[in-house]
């Protein structure tokens, strides 16, 4: 869900811990230089700070260069002041003058003024800033002489002031010259790398602020895969992070903010492309990075701030969730840390407090990670550290001042890793720090959606990851009606979800798509009624376009993943089978059409990525089978089939996913029993044996499960190994006709709600004609329209066709007004007229039933108004009189509803 929202380090800790004297005891590894230039001078200047437009996520106090020898940093308020002409060309004529033999310094001293400038005033460059400073830029270049600490802090300084920022609003020519100053400076530090490290004397210093920059730059939009330099310089770099980290002499170098620094920049480049399994070099850095992070952790000498500790679990987390395998120095890795996130969580020194953003990231972090299987209950004091860093969670969101808030991506973060610690285990009820936490974040969530301010507007990411994490929460045991603001909260982001999907301006991506629609079917599963939620209606109706339009796009970014897929199959079945009106929202039907065919792609995939996971596979056949008679058979049956021989390869399937198996393969195969008139799918039955027989002996005291194990029983003619306690449900509507029928007919035997076969109660059963009468109201067929039969009615008739029986459906519509309940008990009057009477209760056979079509009345149907006299006069005579010998069994007349 939030993947890349789980960066969580803001730019208010961008720029170097050593350019200015730091105020809350971070590391500060400037206070004797190491390099020829000479010490540093100490200059307090504040942090810097970005526009949301261009929100960055780097590592905290990212350490540049040290300030060359007597150079002041002092805060610079005129930058026109800064960057005159007069500077500009003492810069060439230096570089001109010494030619190859300049070592760069200069250069690097004016960049590094440019990022002293934006410190002070604590934002980027903006674009009339950077307008300015390009035409100055465009003779910029890095000579072959330059240092190792010119090359570095000059690309770090340019970095961290925004000088490579670009967007939309940004000139070409602007553009060009950006692209040709990185060039240069990509060029050079290539170089750099590829010679000796004597030749250069690259030091972890400098390796970790180019790391910085570069993992920077891909963050904020430059794409690895179009930059073959970036991509080469990261190479390049990682081979001497893997080399220094490995060597002993450079064991001390290494301090706390270089090994979160590092891990961080790695975690970025990651998680903006750069592929663990295609990278060999990547996985060795890293690997040769961990155990550092174990020795600082358990040091007495070294600690990591509460800023490092969040960065550093932010990006494991971020690691593994992206295949990082998890070793043995990983956990060793995870173990070190959380003791000293409890320490810290519990200390009363507001030194050791975790901000804002730390406390997002960290619960962000530990979400990840049990997200990608490792156990809550087997990670030491897992629990323990999420139990301490709840307060403050609480704390934070109810803070009053404006610096204490967390930011909109804090709150997403934060909503969404609750919501997957108590999807994985994390018991609401066990935990009461957990709801007070949910509930204090609701308020702002509702409060920054109604904003009108920019600042306060959430991303589309944010919106589908808070509408997911509401959903999984309330389906997880929070209470819509009982948890303050939360329906509010879910009704305020319904209107800005539809605000943003409307008509062709839809700002949401396919995996949000599919995880809006989730959340609403979700939502409406738990109590959240269609009838009475109108904007949830609208939503559906809005997102559903969207996916037509994303699923018929043969563009990579509209592609829909296999995840994304099952969950809309699902989200529409369930929307339907809860109310949604298919004939009143437009591309409901088509939507599903759509979806189909990349059902069959992603499963024929070779990319492991692109396949269907065993729990998905069944969640389709569910959502297929559950739809029934909405989608056209011959569109649906060739998809069906193939996730049959998807499920029948899965041999490990969990027990959910085989009951959701068995249910859907029965009610496809029901179907396609009741179209076709015969059995003619053996395949399907096939596979309903195979999923029987894995649930064996399985107890549950779930009736649902009884009853699929009942169904299963019944339509492969064996024993049941199950009794089924149905519950009694009589409607008005069944009794009021009961009542009618035995009043128009007072000698037929007629028996209420009865169990055949263990199967599921019929409504009415005609014993002496082995015929049965089910009231079937809305939740019978999909959207409630009386016309279009779900799957579990289409089981349920199939399975008493198949037992022998003759099955009348009667819509409750039809018994709305009395002259319509007349004509139905006149039709019944005649089916029973031309039907002998049954000699034995049922049989378990289909074959004798195969042939015959379920009836159902209606006034439309075979029998006329002008047959009802001698219908009559008929049926009483044959019910009265004594029974004679067998006649001759006439067949049926087939009707259609």
């Amino acid at each position: 869900m939030m993947d890349r929202g789980g960066a969580g380090i803001s730019w208010q800790c961008t720029t170097s811990g050593n350019d200015y004297k730091q105020s809350d005891d971070r590391t500060d590894c400037s206070k004797s230089g190491r390099y020829w230039h000479g010490t540093v001078r100490q200059v307090n200047a504040p942090l810097a700070y970005v526009q949301k437009r261009n929100q960055f996520y780097p590592a905290a106090d990212v350490c540049s260069a040290n300030h060359p020898k007597r150079h002041s940093v002092k805060p610079v308020d005129d930058f026109k002041a800064l960057i005159t002409h007069e500077k500009v060309d003492c810069l060439l004529r230096i570089s001109t003058h010494y030619g190859d033999r300049y070592d760069g310094k200069k250069h690097s001293q004016f960049a590094l003024s440019i990022k002293q400038y934006t410190s002070a005033s604590k934002r980027p460059l903006h674009h009339s800033e950077q307008r300015q400073l390009m035409p100055l830029l465009y003779d910029f270049k890095v000579t072959p002489g330059w240092t190792w600490r010119s090359l570095t802090t000059t690309f770090h300084s340019f970095t961290s002031a925004g000088v490579f920022t670009s967007d939309k609003y940004t000139e070409e020519w602007v553009k060009k010259t950006q692209a040709a100053l990185l060039s240069t400076l990509l060029d050079q530090a290539i170089l750099n790398c590829n010679q000796t490290l004597e030749a250069r004397d690259l030091d972890v210093h400098g390796i970790n602020n180019l790391l910085w920059s570069v993992a920077k730059l891909v963050d904020n939009g430059l794409e690895l895969e179009k930059t073959p330099k970036l991509k080469e310089a990261v190479a390049a770099l990682l081979i001497h992070v893997k080399a220094k980290a490995k060597s002993p002499e450079e064991r001390e170098h290494f301090i706390p903010q270089h090994i979160a620094n590092l891990l961080w920049s790695v975690a970025k480049l990651v998680d903006n492309g750069l592929e663990l399994d295609k990278t060999l070099v990547l996985r060795e850095a890293v690997a040769a990075l961990l155990p550092h992070v174990i020795a600082k952790a358990e040091s007495e000498k070294y600690h990591f701030i509460p800023q490092h500790i969040a960065i550093l679990l932010w990006a494991v987390a971020k690691l593994v969730d992206k295949g990082l395998e998890k070793t043995p120095t990983l956990k060793g890795t995870l173990a070190a840390l959380l003791p000293h996130v409890k320490t810290k969580a519990e200390s009363k020194e507001e030194k050791d407090h975790f901000n804002t953003q730390g406390i997002a990231n960290l619960l962000w972090a530990f979400a990840k990670l049990v997200d990608n299987g490792l156990e809550l209950e087997k990670i030491s004091k897992l629990k323990e550290v999420v139990a301490a860093l709840l307060p403050h969670v609480k704390t934070k969101a109810e803070a009053n001042a404006e610096k204490g808030h967390f930011n909109n991506q804090g709150i997403a973060n934060l909503l969404w890793a609750l919501a997957k610690l108590v999807d994985n285990g994390l018991e609401l009820e066990k935990m009461p720090k957990l709801k007070v936490a949910v509930a204090a974040l609701l308020p702002p969530v509702k409060s920054k959606i109604e904003s009108t301010e920019e600042k306060d507007q959430f991303k589309p990411q944010e919106v589908a990851s808070l509408q997911w994490a509401l959903a999984k929460l309330v389906d997880n045991g929070l209470k819509l009606e009982r948890t303050p603001k939360l329906k509010e909260t879910v009704d305020a982001l319904l209107i800005h979800i539809k605000a943003k999907s409307k008509g062709d301006k839809n700002h949401f991506n396919p995996q949000q798509i599919s995880n809006l629609l989730w959340a609403a079917a979700k939502l409406v599963e738990n109590g959240l009624e269609l009838e009475k939620t109108p904007k949830l209606k609208e939503v559906v109706a809005a997102l559903l376009p969207h996916v037509k339009t994303k699923a018929e796009s043969k563009e990579e970014k509209d592609r829909f993943r296999p995840q994304g897929v099952a969950n809309l199959l699902w989200s529409v079945a369930k929307l339907v089978d809860n109310g949604l009106e298919s004939e009143k929202t437009p591309r409901l039907k088509e939507a599903v059409v759509w979806l189909l065919p990349h059902v069959i792609t992603n499963a024929e995939s070779k990319e492991e990525k692109d396949r269907f996971k065993p729990q998905e596979v069944a969640n389709m056949m569910w959502s297929v089978a559950k739809l029934g008679e909405a989608i056209e058979l011959n569109v649906v049956e060739s998809t069906f089939d193939f996730l049959v021989g998807k499920n029948s390869e899965n041999l490990q399937l969990s027990q959910q996913s085989t009951w959701m198996s068995l249910w859907g393969v029965m009610a496809f195969c029901a179907r396609c029993y009741l179209n076709y008139g015969k059995n003619n799918k053996n395949s399907l039955e096939k596979h309903i044996g195979e999923l029987f027989s894995r649930l064996g002996n399985t107890s549950s005291g779930n009736i649902e499960d009884q009853s699929i194990i009942a169904m299963a029983a019944s339509w492969l003619g064996r024993a049941c190994p199950v009794t089924p306690h149905y519950p009694t449900i009589i409607s008005q509507s069944q009794s009021t006709f009961l009542d009618q029928l035995k009043s128009s007919l007072p000698s037929l035997k007629i028996e209420e709600e009865k169990s055949l076969n263990s199967l599921p109660p019929v409504d009415l059963l005609l014993p002496d004609y082995n015929m049965v009468i089910d009231i079937q109201g809305p939740s019978h067929y999909v959207s409630g329209d009386f016309k279009t039969r779900d799957g579990s009615t289409l089981l349920k008739i199939a399975l008493l066709q198949k037992s022998g029986f003759e099955v009348i459906e009667i819509p409750v519509n039809k018994l709305w007004k009395q002259d319509s309940t007349k004509r139905v008990i006149e039709q019944i009057k005649i089916k029973l007229a031309v039907q002998p009477e049954a000699h034995g209760v049922f049989h378990n056979s289909g074959e004798a039933a195969a042939d015959e079509a379920y009836v159902t009345a209606d006034e439309g149907g075979p029998f006329s108004d002008d047959c009802y006299v001698t219908a009559e006069e008929y049926l009483e005579e044959q019910i009265n009189k004594p029974k004679k010998r067998k006649r001759k069994r006439k067949k049926p007349v087939k009707t259609t509803a």
